[in-house]
């Protein structure tokens, strides 16, 4: 895993590409979306190339979200309009990932905004959601080391 020649957001990591910068370190990069949902709509970004979630070692997925976690405490107290945050990563084109490199959004949300996501959020029924933990604990144990129930009983 390393860098990408043409993918804009190892350019940006690497300094080659221009970006209003809000947080660099060794392994993450975060700067300001080009087309903010909200004002104050910042990108984290791994340095490494990550085309996808699955791509992401998970020790750097976490450094990831641990930052995104700090820019959304500090949007908060910004001085910009913030009654909430959204973290939003999009994996994959039916997901809506547009560049092909992992990046978690962050941004602000006020009453009023124009953010929306439309789904077809019905109540299901205990039997469904059983089966479908039932498939997810399936393709956890697939990956190994372990997959618990998340409640101290096993899988």
């Amino acid at each position: 895993m390393g860098a990408e020649r043409g993918c804009l957001f190892c350019a940006i990591a690497r300094g080659e590409a221009e970006a209003s910068t809000v947080h660099e370190d060794e392994r993450v990069v975060a700067f300001m979306d080009l087309q903010p949902v909200t004002p104050g709509h910042v990108l984290v970004v791994p340095k490494a190339h990550a085309a996808g979630f699955e791509d992401l070692p998970e020790e750097l997925g976490a450094e990831v979200w641990r930052v995104a976690h700090r820019i959304g405490r500090g949007l908060r107290r910004s001085g910009l309009r913030c009654e909430g945050v959204n973290l939003f990563l999009a994996d994959g084109a039916a997901a809506f990932q547009e560049i092909p490199h992992v990046h978690l959004n962050v941004f602000p949300r006020y009453a009023g905004d124009r953010f929306r996501l439309d789904a077809d959020w019905q109540v299901r029924d205990r039997a469904e959601l059983e089966a479908t933990a039932g498939a997810v604990r399936t393709g956890l144990t697939a990956l190994g080391g372990g997959g618990g129930t998340g409640r101290g009983v096993p899988g």
